[in-house]
């Protein structure tokens, strides 16, 4: 019975985690000159077809971290539409998640000429994602309990991104909803006490403005980022302050980001009084754009009461801009204007 118990505990663990994390982990990709990975209208946005790549590791002291690698695409097909494609791999101790997206953008241009930036953009992502959860080693070989399933259980699905983006000279905004369709997986396939909801929506909002210091080559990119879970009602906000220098060969940028959780979670360090704290990440990050290279690295520290680990959250992007540019817009916008 106790055995039971504890797999049952496991895989409640399990399916908290699976529902929290479906669908690309949101971290400071977006701030690496990545915003494609986060909001599909950003597909063919820019005046450059881009290709990014990311890898991600945290805590280097603790077997079976959590991990995340992705690869995308997104290029510009005639004047008004864009395409993009995002392969990804997530991985979180016994949980584990591999997913391909395609994307379809449309761009509505509201400028005169090249002079004016002023565009609302739309798009959709279609995902295929399978989750894994790697339940051997969890029973007791000398004692065997049929009830605990001794392999790898694993479920796949089809969902749904949309979103939207505006750009107005240096200004921007971005509203993109995640997982809108309702899903019912059978990762669980067990004779346990376990529901777990088809709402795996998150919504995301992003706004911020591009910010020249008089007529130096230097410039500030304040924004914020909010997202929400729906079903969970888990929300946090991102505060970041971007840092650009132009010089002939490129841009060199860096910059922090400040994100907290707005719900709290309970604890008790001494099995008596009870605590609460908010999750929270500080993130140094820097990079630079060469020509039509990007490389970029990110570190982020959990700076709570309660943590796994000190060792961090490292991730390196590498980006390389391909094809035939098209005419900077004549505005301070790096999101949409590639040197």
């Amino acid at each position: 019975m106790n055995l039971k118990i504890c797999y049952v505990t496991l895989l409640m663990v399990f399916s908290q985690l699976v529902s929290s994390q479906e669908g690309i982990p949101i971290y400071a990709d977006y701030l690496s000159d990545n915003l494609y990975l986060v909001h599909p209208a950003m597909a063919g946005a820019s005046n450059a077809n881009k290709i990014r790549l990311t890898a991600r590791k945290q805590w280097f002291d603790v077997n079976n971290a959590p991990n995340l690698q992705t690869a995308n695409v997104n290029f510009r097909v005639g004047e008004k539409s864009g395409l993009g494609a995002i392969i990804y791999k997530d991985e979180n101790g016994r949980f584990e998640q591999t997913g391909f997206y395609a994307t379809y953008a449309y761009h509505l241009m509201f400028s005169r000429d090249r002079t004016d930036l002023n565009m609302l953009s739309f798009g959709m992502s279609g995902g295929f994602v399978q989750s894994n959860v790697d339940l051997r080693g969890l029973d007791d070989p000398s004692d065997p309990d049929p009830v605990i399933l001794d392999r790898v259980q694993k479920d796949s699905y089809y969902n749904l991104d949309v979103g939207m983006s505006y750009h107005f000279l240096e200004w921007y905004a971005h509203f993109t909803a995640k997982n809108i369709l309702p899903v019912k997986r059978d990762i669980f396939d067990n004779d346990t006490p376990i529901t777990e909801s088809n709402n795996l929506r998150k919504y995301v909002f992003s706004v911020g403005r591009i910010i020249g210091i008089g007529s130096t080559r230097w410039s500030l990119e304040p924004s914020i980022l909010y997202q929400a879970t729906d079903e969970t009602k888990e929300r946090s906000i991102d505060g970041n302050l971007k840092v650009y220098r132009s010089f002939d060969f490129g841009t060199l940028w860096g910059g922090v980001s400040y994100r907290r959780s707005l719900d709290g979670a309970e604890f008790s360090s001494d099995g008596t009084e009870i605590e609460s704290q908010q999750l929270q990440y500080v993130t140094p990050f820097l990079g630079v754009n060469y020509g039509k290279w990007m490389v970029g690295y990110t570190f982020s520290y959990q700076s709570n009461s309660v943590v796994l680990s000190d060792g961090g959250f490292h991730q390196l992007t590498l980006g390389y801009d391909f094809g035939k540019r098209k005419e900077r817009w004549n505005c301070n916008c790096p999101a949409v204007n590639s040197k």
